[in-house]
């Protein structure tokens, strides 16, 4: 039986979109399908792993791995038998040049992989994986919004252009994955696609099974005083998580709650900057990247996300899974896990006086965090595992979708 080729096409195979693509793969039967990952060249924090990153067009296998940033994914995704690919020149930022290279050279590698499908992750590897894989002649494209590249917190200009080039793109879709139902409403408010092209999927996550004994190993591992209560998130450092909301609520918070922030970014020195003018001295911990997230999660009494936007991170869903109630800004798809009251608590964004009030709520009331914990538990069940989201891909892959220009055909 000849297997189905699958080309993913993302800007940064990092955590977050760069997991459920990932995780989603892995989960894919290997007798059916055969797997890729093409990539940009930056990571997590902006760099490149190895200087001959920044003169090639195009690297391959063990090239591409040992060019990428300690965060990025493509390792795990070479290591499992998946041929990789880095494309230098496809990176997050706008840039018109970068932008015209990387065009050039995903419609090149598409064309000579010969795909039967190409599915694109994120805001600019979505634009021109999609528009690459069109010209490349590709049967089938699917595009994943894990979340938006246009939120609130932008001028309305610059909101606008991006709508319409996701609109644009829409043309050359077959099927849009949105991760999260207030995802899917979003894009289908926005006329980005039409609702018979559009699938919800969960953020799948790793099931990992969590003892008694994980909170105290847990503590252990983050080496804070004993006795002391925790407020953890997870995430970059940047201007879409909100840090300074993050610190300014927990500023708010009793000399014995400690906050600790897992993840880098450009923002990190500006922000352990503003704790320590804040006082918070030893009280806010900075750890940086972190690759045992799961193993640190109990150790919270409160997992806080104070993000301006979102789609819905891996990481809410884990915090669910370790037993840890959720307190979280009211953004997009957070409402399909986080019920107001039943399963966390939600706030506006840009709002850290509420979402201060909100963790002092469940740091003074823990009967009414394990509550909403273990309702949040009883609410995701088995719906956000790799196997429901395979099940999914494998539909979509084989499914009717096909993009408006097609149709009659």
């Amino acid at each position: 039986m000849t297997r189905i080729r699958v080309a993913n096409v993302i800007t940064r195979m990092t955590a977050g979109a760069g997991g459920v693509a990932l995780r989603g793969a892995l989960a894919l039967d290997p007798d059916l399908y055969e797997v890729s990952f093409i990539a940009g060249g930056t990571g997590l924090d902006g760099s490149r792993g190895d200087a001959t990153a920044e003169k090639a067009e195009v690297l391959r296998g063990e090239e591409a791995v040992a060019a990428a940033p300690p965060a990025d994914l493509i390792g795990e995704a070479f290591r499992a038998g998946m041929e990789v690919t880095q494309v230098p020149s496809l990176v997050p930022e706008i840039s018109p040049r970068n932008d015209r290279a990387a065009l050039r050279t995903l419609t090149r590698v598409l064309a000579e992989g010969g795909y039967d499908v190409v599915h694109t992750h994120s805001a600019k590897g979505g634009v021109l994986g999609r528009l690459a894989a069109a010209r490349a002649g590709t049967k089938r494209i699917v595009h994943t919004w894990h979340g938006f590249p246009f939120h609130d917190f932008q001028a309305a200009w610059r909101r606008e252009i991006y709508v319409r080039i996701e609109r644009h793109c829409g043309k050359h879709t077959d099927a849009f994955l949105a991760v999260g139902a207030q995802v899917a409403v979003e894009a289908m408010r926005r006329k980005m696609g039409t609702a018979d092209r559009i699938r919800t999927i969960p953020p799948a996550v790793d099931t990992y099974t969590y003892a008694p004994g994980n909170r105290e190993q847990a503590r252990a591992l983050l080496d804070l005083p004993v006795g002391v209560r925790i407020v953890g998130t997870v995430g970059r450092v940047c201007f879409q998580k909100a840090p300074e909301h993050f610190v300014e609520a927990l500023s708010k918070q009793p000399d014995d709650v400690y906050g600790v922030w897992i993840g880098g970014g450009e923002d990190l020195d500006e922000m352990k900057a503003l704790a320590e003018r804040k006082g918070l001295g030893e009280r806010m911990r900075w750890l940086g990247h972190r690759d045992d997230v799961v193993r640190l999660l109990p150790a919270f009494e409160v997992f806080a996300m104070a993000s301006r936007y979102e789609g819905l991170p891996c990481v809410v869903i884990e915090a669910v899974n370790a037993g840890v109630p959720v307190v979280a800004t009211s953004v997009n798809a957070l409402s399909d896990v986080v019920v107001p009251g039943e399963t966390g608590l939600l706030v506006p964004p840009a709002r850290p006086e509420e979402l201060a009030a909100a963790i002092t709520y469940v740091l003074d009331h823990p009967s009414e965090g394990k509550r909403m914990a273990e309702a949040a538990r009883q609410r995701i069940g088995s719906d956000y595992t790799p196997d429901a989201l395979a099940t999914v891909l494998d539909q979509v892959y084989r499914g009717p979708y096909r993009r408006p220009f097609q149709e009659g055909k």
